[in-house]
């Protein structure tokens, strides 16, 4: 079994990607393979309703001038996805808000490709509005008819600085929960 986790952060390898690294410890304890997609710099766009993923049916975009297709190969090869965003203005990145729209066009365009895989979001957040970004990602899972674990608490942590959320004691055992709790869930799914 696999997990990728996309991390939309400006900043590769910090407090997102952290928490992120957390779930993966326990996933990896399982025996779960991770990867980790750090998209910054990805240059992603939004969808543009072009429609054409309805037409063709290939899984893909039409649009392939970014690393949109690569991302829904990742997902569908993946019996597992994380996606992690920082808390920008109350709300998720726009990497991950393109991410979302587009992946979420293709997939539902073609059978619903991500149906019945198991799905977490995660956000660093300095003060709030976490929840939000949180809800953005989890609604993509729901339409996606991906299968959520919950975790002991919301799956956030703070941290302003880079490395700062390692202080959250509790957000990052929130995040060893979730990733407990997605391999007990991974595994009853793959049955």
């Amino acid at each position: 079994m696999k997990v990728v986790a996309f991390n939309a952060s400006a900043r590769p390898g910090g407090n997102t990607a952290q928490m992120i690294q957390q779930v993966f410890v326990e996933l990896e304890k399982e025996g779960i393979e991770t990867e980790l997609v750090e998209m910054a710099g990805s240059d992603i766009h939004g969808c543009r309703a072009c429609q054409e993923c309805k037409t063709n049916k290939d899984g893909h975009c039409s649009d392939d001038s970014d690393k949109i297709n690569e991302y829904i190969d990742k997902m569908v090869a993946a019996d597992g996805i994380i996606l992690g965003s920082p808390t920008y203005f109350a709300n998720l990145t726009t990497e991950m808000k393109a991410l979302i729209d587009r992946a979420g066009y293709v997939v539902r365009a073609n059978d619903n490709l991500l149906a019945r895989k198991v799905g977490a979001s995660v956000s660093a957040v300095r003060r709030a509005g976490s929840i939000t970004a949180i809800d953005a990602m989890n609604r993509f899972f729901q339409i996606s008819q991906v299968v959520m674990p919950s975790a002991s608490y919301w799956n956030i942590g703070y941290g302003l600085e880079p490395g700062d959320v390692q202080n959250d004691k509790e957000g990052m055992d929130t995040m060893a929960n979730l990733g407990q709790n997605m391999a007990w869930l991974m595994k009853k799914v793959s049955g």
